[in-house]
């Protein structure tokens, strides 16, 4: 491989004294083919940007909440070419290791829309590498022909039987983002243990191998199969699972608006809406196809409500629609809004997840009449989400139960819980992440904008709006109040001392006791395994050393919790409260509720508000 002194003698540059940044430059100097990103680091190198070549160079991407993650660019901590290519050589290696039969069941690999000139790299050019490793090595190769959304991959590897997948996508972040989503034979996402000993793998496998590089392998290898025509129609097929009123949705008077994102949703959730038997929604035409630019919104994710779905709003008014659908780019998450009384409704995460649950719940218990079957139905939220599920239980008598957030736990879980005879029929998170059914055991937005079209059409059949019915579940089940926002931190060592000072707020190893004036009952701390609501003061849920995440539980009942994203820059609040059926009205909860949330800004992360950027 040579050494350093070749990098001076090729670059006319005086080694940056740091002997470890150094051999990294001459690594990616030496490893990466791509011109695009090859010459951002000579570039680097030639102007004595030490600093800039430390931040790409001297760490590497690990496993968040969605696989790996991070902007598209040169450098061991970014998404390139050659990263994708030694992601993709650690998992072969681990799945080399985990599977026996690996060559006869492969792998599938899937890809949105995005790209980016400046480095050179695409999701159909970083999916094409991706499978290059991997036929390089004589591994069976799923290449979708085509962009798809996200959950398709971990269906395909279902239905295929395939050993694991790979998905090539930054679902909703920046444009400037892309990633890399690793799934396992389950469908579900890798998590502990398998996400660790993927990283180690990949940090044995730096140099990529002979043919590493060549995309071509994709065209001309025989072990590689198009399972596009495949998938799309088995997926629209078992749609007919979680469809429980076709011969009304062709009569419904409603008109729907979808918009993709300028993302991959469009095409897939007009066949969704085919295979349900609606006509298909109307498209927000200037969003209708991919875009990698996402010329229309300052952030390409339908969350962010109102703000970023006024092109829809303004096309449904047009048209006389009542209901409008979103996806985000890679088609795994809805948002949606509705008119009532004039005015639009943009439901919320936790709002449309007490509407979707009701309704699988509804349906289930039409096509059920044994109760002794509710004991093997199961829902699923994670620990940020809205409580309205347990309300459920506390009813119906069927199981619930909290994860990390992230829906590679739910999809973890979904597994185990399987094994064991149990049928998961609805779980969610609240940033606008659904899972209608069994198909799949992740968030699918294609899905559930065809399940939230069928129980707004049902509904108007009965007279009764969306926002009507939550108002119903509601009364039934007692209010849920929530909130959710975040602030922008792009500074490592300020997120580090803002938890710091939380778990030590009165003298060492003593947290909060109050905030606002309003008394905190219980701390959980799950970065640190601290729980003051169990007797032996453990958590119940599994540890995350490597993010940070601290709930507080307020005498009043607000429950509030402040945790590191583990996808972008953001430290995200979370707080709600509940009510028994009948014992408060939604405006008193939302006061007490605003309360506590202004509260928890001013007093754990204003302290550092130099350092922050609040959400606009």
């Amino acid at each position: 491989m040579g050494d350093c002194g070749d990098l001076n003698a090729n670059l006319n540059f005086r080694t940056t004294g740091d002997p470890r940044l150094d051999k990294a430059i001459y690594q990616w100097i030496s490893w990466d083919k791509n011109p695009h990103t090859r010459g951002q680091v000579e570039a680097l190198v030639q102007e004595g940007c030490v600093e800039e070549l430390r931040c790409r160079l001297g760490s590497r991407m690990s496993f968040g909440t969605a696989g790996l993650r991070a902007p598209m660019g040169a450098g061991f901590a970014l998404i390139n070419d050659l990263t994708i290519i030694q992601s993709t050589q650690g998992l072969y290696k681990y799945c080399a290791i985990a599977f026996p039969d690996l060559h006869s069941r492969g792998l599938v690999i899937g890809y949105d829309t995005r790209g980016q000139e400046a480095s050179g790299c695409s999701s159909e050019r970083l999916a094409r590498l991706a499978a290059a490793v991997l036929l390089g090595r004589g591994i069976r190769v799923y290449l979708f022909s085509t962009y798809v959304p996200t959950p398709f991959v971990p269906y395909a590897v279902k239905k295929l039987g395939a050993a694991a997948g790979v998905m090539i996508t930054a679902s909703h972040n920046p444009k400037e983002d892309n990633g890399y989503k690793v799934y396992w034979e389950s469908g579900a996402q890798i998590a502990s243990p398998h996400d660790k000993e993927v990283l180690r793998c990949i940090e044995e496998s730096g140099e990529p191998w002979g043919g590493s590089w060549d995309h071509g392998l994709a065209e001309s290898s025989p072990l590689r199969t198009d399972p596009t025509l495949h998938i799309c129609t088995c997926y629209a097929e078992e749609l007919q699972s979680i469809c429980f009123h076709r011969e009304l949705n062709a009569e419904t008077r409603l008109k729907f608006v979808h918009s993709s994102f300028h993302g991959v949703g469009h095409s897939f959730v007009q066949q969704a809406f085919r295979a349900f038997g609606f006509a298909p929604p109307i498209p927000v035409p200037e969003q209708k196809d991919p875009d990698p630019e996402f010329p229309t919104v300052s952030c390409p994710n339908p969350e962010e409500g109102e703000s970023v779905l006024e092109l829809s709003l303004r096309l449904a008014e047009r048209e006389g629609a009542t209901v409008v659908l979103a996806t985000d780019p890679d088609a795994d998450r809805l948002a949606a809004a509705e008119l009532s009384n004039n005015r639009w409704k943009v439901f919320t995460g936790n709002e449309l997840a007490a509407l979707l649950g009701w309704w699988m719940l509804f349906n289930w218990k039409q096509l059920h009449s044994n109760p002794t079957d509710t004991a093997q139905v199961c829902m699923l939220a994670t620990a940020v989400s809205s409580k309205i599920l347990q309300a459920f239980a506390r009813v119906h008598g069927f199981h619930v139960e909290e994860t990390l957030p992230g829906f590679k736990w739910i999809g973890k879980r979904i597994d185990e819980l399987r094994k064991v005879g149990k049928e998961v029929i609805f779980a969610f998170e609240e940033s606008i992440g659904f899972m209608c059914g069994s198909m799949v055991p992740e968030k699918d937005g294609v899905s559930a904008a065809a399940v939230l079209a069928e129980m707004a059409a049902y509904l108007d059949r009965q007279n009764l709006t969306l926002n009507q019915q939550l108002a119903n579940i509601y009364h039934m089940y007692g209010s849920h109040v929530s909130t959710t926002s975040y602030i922008f931190c792009h500074d490592p060592a300020v997120v580090k001392r803002i938890f710091s000072r939380l778990r030590c707020f009165h003298g060492e190893n003593s947290y909060p006791r109050s905030c606002g004036g309003h008394c905190i009952t219980h701390v959980r701390d799950l970065t640190t395994g601290y729980d003051s609501s169990q007797p032996d003061k453990k958590c119940v849920l599994p540890i995350i050393k490597n993010s940070h995440m601290i709930t507080f539980t307020f005498h009043s009942g607000v429950v509030a919790t402040l945790r590191t994203s583990g996808t972008e820059p953001k430290i995200k609040y979370y707080t709600q409260i509940c009510a028994l059926p009948g014992e408060s009205v939604i405006s008193s909860l939302e006061m007490e509720l605003h309360k506590v949330t202004d509260a928890l800004v001013e007093e754990f992360l204003e302290p550092d508000k130099n350092k922050l950027i609040r959400r606009s």
